[in-house]
């Protein structure tokens, strides 16, 4: 009797457990929500953090980040941005997702892709190498002052507020972008989100056609449909450009002509989203209630204020703009709204036929500007000869090819988004943000109001800045106590910041000061790293207890280009074996304890901690010396800093 009821109760059981499996299959079956699988490619800019951060934030069961791509094209350093992206993520509780960078493999003559590619130069200048090139981004300056230095460093408030992470840049080991985008949509379908130069998905889609059938959609924010660029170093001569667009103009042809479902969200939308002073008044006041929602807030005050320095007083719109949280907010909507054929909650949609210019008549024209044809007698990627990729490409950022002779009127349509007739292909394009529906709110765009509640929502909140995940830690700086100790001679080590100088001053520091006395270090970021590295120099000197050394900045192009190019500078890799490894210390970097001095923009809270200048450095320590005392300086790099300071002080 007893064996019955069991044999009953198993029978019972296992029809209830059959019936439960049934019950989930039928709710598959009947459409239950998955949640969508994101890919973010992102050039690093401060502004796409915050597009970043608002992704993020999202409910997971409705869009789940999978991984992040960097395209080190632009505004960002490879090694500099892997590493704050890192710590995003661990700040997050995201390390999960996957992080690519760059690639060693290269574009051979034939257009053939070789595994691994991409990142670090534009499809028109990729070969087998990730040294050359520098026809795009010449454009960004590669000092402070709106260039890669600020961006790099996040203007200082990287260092000094997010946490470290376990995950960091480890030379070899580093996944490549290329490597993380295929294996990501090989997975399942896929959405884009494309925020710098489309490089990395143009090499995606080329080199992988097979996998556009897993690419749900992709979102672009860039170009500018009807309105003027924003290529705001030179845009006297290219009025037309907007920066997304013109670091890659091939690239953005080969995504919006790929067949798949893109969305752009160009500047015809985002300029109706300024930043203003009431904006951020309110950002201040009310919203910075998370780490993530703190740290935006931080960055964009550093952001503004080197924007407010020409205009003092200006009120109104600050010229900076949530371009790419916007094209993030359009997609989140989009994508909860049932995409095409649903509405969008912040921007206007329209059908458009565009399509991308990437050269100026003639057309066909050799004149040595295009490596797809010059040279050529079969043009590279089998491009159509007299096509519009054929013509005059910009080599220079002052080409004046952009200028019409005698007239201020621009003719120059590199990098264009531009809208023309005919069956190119049809997109949704964003043309305007909507305003708040909300009349009584200090906030007049609707995608304004939802960019500080997502930020300031409890819900995957981030876990900690780098005070409360080091609660003991306090920044003192340790300077020697010189009292009844002989000084030997003064010396100023000059260096650009390769691995061999950081051994080279670790030795300066090692030596008995009775012998050498090591008054100052200039850093010239004309060499073998980005300027930003600096900040290891710091490190270093925190470690050997010789927070008493001045650090000066020095130059970041050569003497006689004081402002833009890389006349020079791109016979350096920037992948591995080049800048990333130098601007890393080759991974060690992370293991140096955290100086309390990093780069301080001149706009800073704390103007008489602002990062000294190489010249200031020079002059303050030859104020020091005694009649009659003379200076050796040891130079490891180029001679930059030097030429500088005999020009300058006779």
């Amino acid at each position: 009797m007893e064996q019955a009821r069991r044999k009953s109760s198993r029978s019972w059981t296992a029809a209830v457990a059959l019936v439960s499996l049934f019950a989930v299959v039928a709710v598959a079956a009947a459409g239950a929500p998955v949640p969508r699988r994101i890919l973010v490619d992102t050039d690093m800019d401060t502004e796409d953090l915050f597009a970043l951060l608002y992704v993020l934030k999202q409910d997971r069961s409705k869009f789940d980040v999978k991984a992040i791509t960097i395209n080190a094209n632009a505004w960002i350093d490879a090694g500099h941005g892997v590493n704050q992206l890192y710590d995003i993520l661990y700040m997050m509780g995201r390390d999960d997702i996957a992080v690519g960078v760059g690639g060693d493999g290269g574009i051979s003559d034939a257009g053939e892709i070789h595994p691994d590619v991409g990142g670090y130069l534009p499809l028109i200048d990729q070969v087998l190498s990730t040294a050359g090139g520098c026809r795009y981004r010449q454009a960004i300056p590669p000092g402070s002052h709106d260039g890669r230095l600020d961006t790099d460093t996040n203007s200082g408030v990287r260092r000094g507020f997010l946490p470290r992470g376990p995950r960091q840049y480890e030379p070899l080991r580093q996944p490549t972008a290329q490597q993380v985008m295929v294996d990501t949509v090989s997975a399942g379908p896929t959405t884009l989100l494309l925020l710098g130069a489309l490089t990395n998905a143009a090499l995606l889609l080329m080199a992988h056609p097979h996998l556009r059938r897993n690419v749900e959609r992709v979102y672009v924010s860039g170009g500018g449909v009807r309105v003027p660029g924003n290529l705001f170093t030179a845009d006297d001569t290219n009025p037309f450009a907007e920066f997304n667009m013109f670091c890659d103009p091939f690239a953005a042809y080969v995504v919006l002509h790929s067949g798949v479902p893109v969305t752009l969200v160009p500047l015809d939308a985002t300029n109706r989203i300024p930043v203003t002073e009431e904006f951020f008044a309110e950002f201040g006041r009310r919203w910075q209630s998370t780490p993530e929602a703190r740290y935006c807030f931080q960055s964009l005050d550093q952001v503004l204020r080197r924007l407010r320095r020409p205009a003092p007083g200006l009120h109104g719109s600050t010229g900076f703009y949530l371009w790419d949280s916007f094209t993030v907010g359009v997609a989140i909507s989009s994508m909860g709204n049932g995409e095409v054929n649903g509405g969008n909650d912040f921007a206007e949609l329209e059908y458009m036929n565009i399509t991308v210019i990437t050269s100026n008549k003639p057309y066909g024209a050799r004149d040595g500007s295009n490596p797809f044809f010059d040279g050529r007698s079969t043009p590279k990627f089998g491009l159509k000869e007299g096509g519009v990729h054929s013509g005059h490409v910009q080599t220079g950022i002052r080409d004046s090819f952009c200028l019409v002779e005698g007239s201020n009127t621009g003719r120059c349509q590199d990098g264009y988004t531009k809208e023309v007739a005919g069956s190119e292909g049809v997109w949704v394009v964003a043309t305007s943000a909507k305003p708040n529906t909300d009349n009584n709110s200090t906030l007049d765009r609707e995608f304004f109001k939802s960019f500080l509640e997502v930020l300031n929502l409890p819900r995957q909140s981030g876990r900690f800045n780098i005070s409360k995940q080091f609660p003991f830690y306090r920044e003192v700086l340790y300077k020697p106590d010189f009292m009844n100790v002989s000084r030997g001679k003064p010396v100023i080590f000059d260096m650009d910041m390769s691995p061999g100088d950081f051994i080279s001053l670790i030795y300066l520091l090692k030596t008995p000061r009775e012998a050498i006395d090591v008054k100052g270090v200039l850093v010239n970021g004309n060499g073998w790293a980005n300027i930003a590295t600096i900040d290891i120099v710091y490190d270093i000197l925190h470690m050997m207890g010789r927070d008493d050394i001045p650090v000066g900045l020095g130059n970041t192009t050569a003497l006689g280009n004081p402002t833009l190019g890389c006349d020079n500078a791109y016979a350096i890799p920037l992948g591995s074996g080049g800048f990333i490894d130098s601007d890393t210390l080759y991974g060690l970097a992370r293991l140096l304890p955290i100086s309390p001095r990093r780069y301080t923009p001149e706009s800073s809270d704390d103007p008489e901690h602002r990062q000294p200048l190489a010249f200031e450095v020079w002059q303050s320590v030859r104020r020091q010396l005694c009649p009659g005392d003379k200076i050796t300086l040891l130079t490891s790099g180029p001679l930059t800093n030097l030429a500088n300071i005999s020009l300058c002080d006779r």
